[in-house]
């Protein structure tokens, strides 16, 4: 199924015709639950991995905090089954919604947890983008594929993400069964398979990263007249709140665009070999739109929803939880692929 983002209120750059000049393309990744293979861009699915090819480990220090019992990705597994399976018997009212005691049984036994795990603890998938679905960021000439995997526990506050480019034609053996990390920090850390609906769309920046004067014209009420109704009374939204929420960068999952901003200011982002200023590659989301970004809501979710399972917010196809609802956000150098990228929570 394709997802089609509705148009914006109206042309931003009518109102402030100086913003055109930094407009981005960004990919919104629609991620939807399904059965990917390792041929499909996907979040959480199957990578197109060579035999001959080490699977990533984390060898780092992996803190334990307040955690002292972890689940496994086959316990998180069959817990949403179980939350999906009450929630397809709500519409039949008690006592055939609540849980059956085999579900009450096995729900207590995973949640009782596993041991920390202990030395190195290979990595989960976390998206594979093929170009030709994606436009991907500046990488090696012959690469189309961008592999996305992250250890599931906190470095220090989310998963250490780690990045390979390769070329998909060159994969002729693929592994068939990559090992699995005997635990995760959180349940959150653990992608449910979704395939993905590419859509193009225009990115502007957010406020904060605007000149002063720029930020000023945006505030300013008479630059907005001629693009749409006037916002300047007391009781409408304002032209600032109009451009954060509705008109400069999308919420959810996407490639490229413009850095989104919240729990800090903007800050420069050098990459740390070359110093040059680092792109936005991709954006973890833990929901797809919140109460906010309502507007950026596909149309088709507005007359078809996505079901999903009991227990989790609107809009988190993905199962995926960012530092309490929050996003991960990967930046990388222009200058080289090979250099480190760059972790952002916001």
């Amino acid at each position: 199924m394709s997802f089609t983002t509705p148009p914006r209120p109206l042309d931003v750059t009518a109102a402030v015709p100086q913003l055109a000049p930094l407009a981005r393309t960004a990919t919104r990744l629609h991620p939807r639950p399904g059965s990917p293979t390792v041929h499909d861009s996907s979040v959480g699915g199957p990578l197109l991995w060579p035999a001959d090819e080490p699977w990533p480990h984390c060898a780092y220090p992996h803190e334990r905090g307040a955690t002292r019992r972890v689940l496994s990705p086959d316990d998180i597994r069959l817990l949403r089954r179980i939350h999906a399976a009450i929630a397809s018997r709500r519409h039949l009212g008690r006592p055939a919604s609540r849980p059956t005691p085999e579900e009450r049984a096995a729900e207590k036994q995973i949640l009782q947890g596993r041991p920390w795990p202990e030395g190195p603890i290979p990595m989960l998938p976390v998206a594979q983008l093929y170009a030709r679905d994606v436009l991907l960021a500046a990488g090696p000439a012959d690469a189309d594929l961008l592999q996305v995997l992250w250890c599931p526990f906190n470095h220090p506050a989310h998963p250490r993400t780690a990045l390979f480019r390769r070329s998909a034609a060159t994969v002729t053996d693929v592994l068939d069964m990559p090992p699995e990390p005997a635990a995760t920090q959180s349940q959150g850390y653990l992608p449910e398979p979704c395939l993905l609906s590419p859509e193009q769309i225009t990115e502007y920046p957010h406020a904060m990263e605007l000149d002063k004067e720029l930020r000023q014209r945006l505030g300013d009420p008479s630059q907005w007249q001629d693009a749409g109704p006037a916002r300047d009374s007391s009781d409408a939204v304002t032209p600032q709140d109009l451009y954060r929420d509705e008109l400069s960068y999308a919420p959810g999952w996407k490639a490229g665009g413009w850095s989104t901003w919240g729990l800090t200011d903007p800050t420069p982002r050098p990459c740390p070999t070359c110093g040059t200023a680092t792109l936005p590659l991709l954006t973890i989301a833990t929901t797809e739109w919140n109460h906010g970004s309502s507007s950026w809501a596909p149309e088709e979710e507005r007359t078809d929803p996505t079901p999903l399972p009991s227990g989790y917010p609107p809009a988190n196809f993905t199962m995926i939880d960012i530092a309490g609802g929050h996003t991960l956000q990967l930046h990388a150098c222009p200058a080289s692929p090979d250099h480190p990228h760059i972790e952002l929570v916001q």
